[in-house]
C-alpha cells in the first residue's frame, strides 16, 4: 500500500503538525507502507542542527520552491508546484492521498488526488479561524471557516487530535471525522534525564524553573506566561523562581525586551537531546495557548514529569485535570496563573503529586497504538473506494464553488471573496495566521 502525503510543513522545520506527520510515516513504513511527501523547500539554515532520528527519513520528500513568510521567516510558502504534485502522483501512484494542511501543498495535492480518481483524506491540526483573531483579524473568521469547511468536506475521513477538535467541525457541518494522533513519546521524554549536574549547566540550580515550549507567536499568547511570571515573582522571595522559554518565533525581540529578571530564552532546541533535558530539569509547564486542537508540549511536559499550569480549552482539556495532573486557570487570567504558579512553589508535595500524574496520563497515550490505529483506518478508507461516504457528491469534490454559500466579506471595500480564491488556487495565503 502507498500513501502520498501533501503538506506545507516538514522537517527541517519543527512545529506540532511537522513532527506528527514524520512520525506517521516512520511508523506506516514500519507497518508495510510506502510513503512518499511534497513539502515546502527549507533552506539550510532554517533549523539546520534538526537530528529526527529516522523520523523524516522513511520516505521520498520532493521539496516545493517556497519562499518565507514575511514578518515570520520559519514558515515557508509553496509558490508553486501543481505540475510538481502531479508528476509525483503520477510516478508514486498511491492508493491514498493525505492532505496533511490545508493550504498552498495541501490543496495542490488534493486537486490532483481528485483528478486522478483517488480516496482522500485530511487532517485538521490547526483552529486557523481562531488565530485570525489573534492576528487582529477577526472579520476574517468566517471566510476562512468556511473554506476550510469544504476542503475537509470533499475528505473521506478527518484526522483531528482532540474531541474539542471534532466538536468544531461537526459545527462546521463536518462529517467523518476520527480523533487521532494524541501520541507522546514516552522513552525520549522522561524524568529520569532529570539530574542535578545538568540543572546546573542549564542555570536552574535550586531555583523553582517553569518552562514554555514553543512557538513565539501572537497565537500562543507567551506574553500571558510573561506577566504571569512578572506577577508571581512578585508573591515570593527575590530568586526563589526562574521562567525558561524555549522556541523561536517573531515575538521573540518583543518579548525579550519585556521580560523581568530570571526569565531565559534558550531559541530553538534540538527535540531528541536538548529539549527533552531541558523538560525533565524543569519543575512545572506553563501553558497559555486557546487554540491548540491537541497541544503537544504539553504531553511532552507530562511524559517528562511536569505538572502542567494551563487554561483548559481546546485539545488542552481532553487531557489536563485540574488538581490531578495540573492546575487550571480561566483563559487570558494572568493573576490566576501567577497564583497557580506560586501555590506549587509553595507546595512541594502538591507539585510531587501532580507531576506523578502527569506521567502516568501520558504513559496511556503510546504512539505505536495510534500508528496502529492510523493504518487500519487508512486502509479501510483505502477498502470503501473513492467517493464513498463523503462530505460532498463526487461531483462536488473539485471545488465547486456552486456547492457552498459564497462569503463575500464587508467592511473592508471592496468586497473580497477570499474564500472563492482560495479555492480557485488564485491566492497563496498572506497572513501569518495561514501558516
Amino acid at each position: 500500500m502507498r500513501v502520498l502525503y501533501c503538506t506545507d510543513t516538514y522537517p527541517p522545520q519543527i512545529n506540532g503538525v511537522s513532527i506528527v506527520t514524520a512520525l506517521s510515516v516512520t511508523g506506516l513504513a514500519r507497518r508495510g507502507w510506502e510513503c512518499a511527501v511534497v513539502a515546502p523547500r527549507y533552506p539550510v539554515a532554517v533549523h539546520a542542527d534538526w537530528r529526527g532520528d529516522g523520523e523524516a527519513g522513511s520516505a521520498a520528500v520532493t521539496s516545493l520552491p517556497s519562499v518565507a513568510l514575511p514578518g515570520y521567516r520559519e514558515i515557508r510558502l509553496a509558490t508553486s508546484g501543481r505540475s510538481d504534485v502531479r508528476r509525483v502522483l503520477n510516478h508514486f501512484r498511491p492508493d491514498l492521498v493525505h492532505c496533511e494542511t490545508e493550504f498552498a501543498i495541501g490543496r495542490m495535492g488534493q486537486r490532483a488526488g481528485l483528478a486522478a480518481g483517488l480516496p482522500l483524506v485530511s487532517s485538521y491540526h490547526t483552529d486557523f479561524g481562531r488565530y485570525s483573531e489573534a492576528y487582529g483579524l477577526p472579520w476574517l473568521r468566517r471566510a476562512v471557516q468556511g473554506y476550510l469547511t469544504r476542503f475537509h468536506l470533499r475528505s473521506r475521513r478527518v484526522y483531528t487530535p482532540s474531541a474539542a477538535a471534532k466538536a468544531d467541525l461537526g459545527r462546521l457541518g463536518v462529517g467523518q471525522v476520527e480523533v487521532w494522533g494524541r501520541g507522546v513519546d514516552t522513552t525520549v521524554f522522561h524524568p529520569r534525564r532529570r539530574s542535578q549536574e545538568l540543572r546546573e549547566r542549564l542555570g536552574m540550580g535550586s531555583r523553582f524553573t517553569f518552562l514554555y515550549v514553543g512557538r513565539l507567536a501572537a497565537e500562543k499568547r507567551v506574553d500571558l506566561v510573561v506577566e504571569a511570571f512578572r506577577q508571581a515573582s512578585a508573591l515570593v522571595p527575590h530568586g526563589v523562581i526562574h521562567l525558561i522559554i524555549a522556541g523561536t518565533g517573531p515575538l521573540e525581540p518583543a518579548l525579550k525586551k519585556a521580560a523581568p529578571p530570571d526569565v531565559t530564552f534558550l531559541g530553538f532546541l534540538d527535540r531528541r537531546t536538548l529539549l527533552p533535558d531541558v523538560y525533565a530539569n524543569s519543575d512545572a509547564f506553563v501553558f497559555s495557548s486557546v487554540t491548540e486542537t491537541l497541544g503537544l508540549v504539553v504531553l511532552e511536559a507530562m511524559a517528562s514529569g511536569l505538572p502542567i499550569v494551563a487554561a483548559p480549552e481546546g485539545g488542552v482539556r481532553d487531557h489536563l485535570r485540574d488538581g490531578v495532573n495540573g492546575l487550571t486557570y480561566p483563559a487570558g487570567d494572568a493573576a490566576a496563573m501567577a497564583r497557580a504558579m506560586v501555590r506549587l512553589v509553595a507546595d512541594w508535595e502538591l507539585a510531587q503529586r501532580l507531576a506523578g500524574n502527569a506521567r502516568q496520563t501520558a504513559e496511556g497515550l503510546s504512539w505505536e497504538r495510534e500508528l496502529d490505529r492510523l493504518d487500519a483506518s487508512y486502509r479501510e478508507v483505502c477498502d470503501a473506494g473513492v467517493g464513498a461516504e463523503s462530505g460532498l457528491p463526487v461531483g462536488k469534490h473539485a471545488g465547486d464553488r456552486r456547492a457552498a454559500t459564497p462569503l463575500a466579506l464587508g467592511g473592508h471595500a471592496p468586497a473580497v471573496r477570499l474564500d472563492e480564491m482560495l479555492d480557485d488556487g488564485q491566492a497563496q495565503p498572506g497572513a501569518p495566521f495561514l501558516a
